[in-house]
């Protein structure tokens, strides 16, 4: 009778894991936030894409802090800043949406589980109820009661083929539980992580906000002339009859102010009339056929250069991304703003002079942090996209002419 007894108590103590595991399974069954991607490749496309946006905005980052340490002056040190702070709140803005999605694939997994624990559920609650059913009468007792030897042979071998098939049953099934126990901590990680990311964005945009303040501060002694040329791109915009006709008017404007920039100044005249000599002017230097450039938001391709609208058939003179609620948009190139405000449909907009020929126009923009006459740099802050849903378009010309913006990113 005793070397039946540890078989029974094995049974037992497999049918308490049994029903130990559902508690466990009541979590894994919870409801997960519904995921905002069709498919689990989706998801994983999203959260690479997302890590890969975080590293190119940590290097960007980097790489201004490091020239904003080398500035000398202390105007450059500050944009370099801005654009170095910029940059730190797009790693963060990706480091969220890396988050969120990480988050998608943990609650997708954790269906997955709860699936096949579902199938499972049957079989392992038929084993539990026979297990329950046997620990109210117990076999072993059987064994005491009268009986040929051959009953009792016979009940041996029965609970020695059991055994080892419910052990393999329950294996899978702790297994499972244990997978269960795995993903609810990666959930929780995961949902640390975006709290963190989440935290550290406020705090860049806040460090973001107050250097733009000091910087506002600091040159409105100096913004006389500045205003006024605010001042005139206002009364141009109220003039003209649409975008196209602004930006041509202010690129003609660029091209004469970088023809009077290239005049030489006023040479003396010689003490004595024959020693005079022809001086050549030299001419402006040639425009530069590429440009160091970068998207100023980064999303999703909406409209893509030279595609058919819905409604006229007119082409897309640039591209329409959809960056994130909120996102930080910053300057494509280095260059030198000659219109920041509202435009009539096409909210806030705000159109950069380049060197060479160049002209960028960024619409949509729920906020500017840039005026007329401001020097910039490349990943400069320029403002933010709207709430919800937002687009932001981005066109590109040279010399007047649109530019398909993918085929210069990443120029030298």
């Amino acid at each position: 009778m005793t070397s039946r007894l540890p078989l029974f108590l094995a049974l037992s103590l497999i049918a308490a894991a049994a029903v130990a595991g559902a508690p466990v399974l009541g979590q894994i069954t919870t409801a997960t936030p519904a995921a905002p991607f069709q498919t689990i490749d989706e998801t994983r496309a999203a959260l690479g894409a997302a890590r890969a946006e975080q590293r190119m905005a940590s290097m960007r980052a980097q790489l201004l802090e490091q020239q904003a340490a080398q500035a000398g002056a202390s105007a450059d040190r500050t944009a370099r800043l801005s654009a170095a702070l910029a940059a730190r709140i797009q790693q963060s803005e990706a480091e969220i949406a890396a988050s969120r999605a990480a988050g998608q694939l943990i609650a997708r997994n954790r269906m997955a589980l709860r699936a096949r624990l579902a199938a499972r559920q049957e079989p392992v609650v038929r084993l539990t109820a026979a297990l329950q059913l046997m620990s109210r009468r117990p076999l072993a007792l059987g064994l005491l009661r009268p009986g040929s030897l051959d009953n009792m042979v016979h009940l041996r071998a029965m609970l020695e083929t059991m055994l080892p098939v419910i052990r393999q049953r329950t294996a899978a099934l702790r297994a499972e539980i244990v997978h269960g126990r795995v993903l609810q901590q990666q959930a929780a990680n995961a949902q640390r992580a975006l709290e963190d990311s989440q935290a550290r964005l406020g705090d860049r945009r806040r460090q973001l906000a107050a250097l733009e303040s000091r910087q506002r501060l600091a040159s409105r002694a100096v913004r006389g002339s500045a205003n006024r040329e605010a001042d005139r791109a206002l009364a141009l915009a109220e003039q003209t009859r649409d975008l196209g006709s602004l930006i041509g008017q202010l690129e003609t404007a660029g091209a004469l102010r970088r023809e009077l920039a290239a005049l030489p100044g006023p040479v003396l005249r010689p003490s004595r009339p024959g020693e005079a000599q022809v001086v050549e002017v030299a001419g402006a230097a040639v425009a530069s056929a590429r440009l160091s450039y970068i998207l100023p938001v980064a999303g999703p391709v909406v409209t893509g250069f030279g595609e058919a609208s819905s409604g006229g058939g007119l082409r897309a003179k640039g591209l329409t991304l959809a960056p994130r609620s909120g996102a930080q948009v910053v300057a494509p190139a280095a260059g030198r703003v000659v219109f920041a405000g509202p435009y009539r449909g096409y909210g806030r907009i705000a159109i950069i002079e380049h060197p060479g020929g160049w002209t960028t126009l960024i619409t949509d923009l729920a906020t500017l942090s840039v005026s007329v006459g401001d020097d910039l740099v490349q990943g400069a802050p320029l403002g933010t996209a709207g709430p919800g849903r937002p687009t932001v378009t981005v066109e590109l010309r040279k010399n007047g002419v649109p530019v398909d913006t993918l085929e210069v990113l990443g120029g030298p």
